[in-house]
């Protein structure tokens, strides 16, 4: 069984209830997965993440997130670290998931590996965001 830690970034819950289906899902696929709604980098074992996270305000990161983040800066290199980033966010805003685009940027810049693009779900669409991330789910099943 492969591991895996959803770290999620969450102001209103709905990044919480995306990556709460993706753990249901993964189960079906052999991965346990652990869903950090308060990360704590030192806590964090598993050497494959999925960030998970909404914007909030004018682009910055949800409450929850801010000090795994700031612990996130300090740490030289992820070199041993596999990752994956959902961004929730809306297009009608100038900073639309940008949250999600300064971590996944941030993860690759400290070395760490890219499994699959960023997934950009915007609430503008019809679709429900859960469905999205689903949807979305094959191609980074395919990397794991």
């Amino acid at each position: 069984m492969k591991n895996l830690s959803i770290i999620v970034g969450s102001q209103m819950g709905s990044a919480e209830y995306v990556a709460e289906q993706i753990q249901e899902a993964l189960v079906e696929h052999d991965i346990h997965a652990t869903v950090h709604e308060h990360p704590v980098l030192s806590e964090i074992k598993d050497n494959a993440w999925l960030i998970c996270t909404s914007t909030h305000g004018a682009g910055e990161l949800p409450d929850n997130i801010q000090s795994f983040a700031s612990d996130l800066a300090e740490v030289e290199q992820l070199t041993h670290l596999t990752y994956a980033v959902i961004g929730l966010g809306d297009s009608s805003y100038d900073q639309f998931n940008q949250a999600a685009k300064d971590l996944d940027q941030h993860l690759a810049s400290k070395g760490a590996v890219k499994l699959v693009d960023r997934l950009e779900v915007d609430a503008q669409s019809e679709e429900l965001p859960e469905d999205i991330a689903l949807a979305w789910l094959p191609q980074l099943l395919a990397k794991l």
